[in-house]
Formats: C-alpha cells, structure tokens, sequence
C-alpha cells in the first residue's frame, strides 16, 4: 500500500492519471521553521524542498507501519528570495509582480520511506521565465484565476490560465507541478508496487 503524505490536489491528480492505487494521509510540519534553520545551514533550495518532503513523510510514516509513504515539497527561488504560497489575492498579485521579466527556478523533491527508514528520494529543478506581462493583464489574472493563486507556490498553475505568463520553460512538466513523477515511478515499479 501507498500512502501519500500531501493535501496536493495537484499530486493526487498525477498519480491517480498514472494509475497508481494509494491512500492520502497528512500531518502538519512547521514548514517556517524548517526552511528558517535550512537557511542558516545552505543557501540551496532543492536541499530545503528534500528536507521537507522528508519531514512529512516522517511523521506520517510513524502511524502506517509497513507501507511506503510518499512525501513531497517544491521551493520557489528567484535571485536568492524563496517564495512560498500566498495567503490572499493581494499577495499573489505582488508575487506574480516581483517574478514579472524574471528567471526563477522551481525544485521539487519526493522522498519514500517505509516504517521511518527512507528508501529513495529525488529532486529535479526546472527553470521558467515570465514575460513581461502588464499590470492589466496581472489583475484580469488574478482576479480570474480565483482562489487557486493561493493553492502553488509562485500563486500559479502553469497547466492551466498560468502559461500565459511565460515566455519560456526548460524542466520536466511533473516537476513544475510539484512531483518528479517519472522517477517515483521508476522506484514504484522496482520496488513491486507497480508492473514493470
């Protein structure tokens, strides 16, 4: 059994599209306080979205003794500032602003431990760069896209309204997403708990 230790509706939808049977368990980190410390120790985001993958796959880990839980997490660094989700519509305005004309990298990691004892982890970084896209269309942005700014780091969906404000992306889809999905599966498969 499979145990997904995320709230994502982003990753459910990954893994049930790939067929992959699992049961959705999870239990709050103080993510703050993680990346606090992680940044006084590195400066290196995709480490920092390892960390707290781990982190929450630990601690679901300890109540489904025998099964494989899956922990994930994605950093958001632009010009060595790391966003997280925002809380309102006003803060993703301002974040959409401040990553207007930039490049950012985006570093999403998977861990999989079973009974506390991590069996594989992975982290892939991908790249993208907004256009420079005007304050009209940030607000009719915004404003249309509702509620789900508030749900991705970066207040976007690039599978959806959120391609219009790129002029350039180099990285696996899956990543950008918030799972390296490829290489879960790849583990899944050797591990028995898909057909190879």
């Amino acid at each position: 059994m499979i145990v997904l230790a995320s709230g994502s509706a982003t990753r459910r939808a990954m893994l049930e599209n790939a067929g992959v049977a699992f049961v959705v368990d999870t239990s709050p980190v103080d993510e703050a306080a993680i990346k606090a410390a992680m940044r006084q120790e590195t400066n290196n985001p995709a480490r920092v979205a390892e960390v707290l993958a781990e982190a929450k796959a630990v601690r679901v880990s300890a109540r489904n003794p025998g099964m494989i839980v899956i922990g994930c997490d994605q950093m958001l660094d632009c010009d060595g500032v790391w966003f997280d989700k925002p809380e309102n519509p006003a803060e993703a305005r301002a974040q959409l602003a401040a990553l207007r004309d930039k490049t950012h990298r985006l570093s999403s990691s998977v861990v999989a431990l079973r009974d506390g004892k991590r069996l594989f982890h992975h982290t892939e970084s991908a790249k993208l760069t907004m256009r420079r896209f005007s304050d009209a269309f940030l607000d009719d942005y915004v404003e249309k896209a509702g509620d789900a700014v508030l749900s991705s780091v970066g207040a976007y969906q690039l599978e959806g309204r959120g391609a219009q404000l790129f002029m350039l992306v180099e990285g696996d889809h899956f990543t950008i997403l918030g799972l390296p999905l490829l290489a879960l599966l790849d583990f899944l498969r050797e591990n028995g708990e898909l057909l190879t």
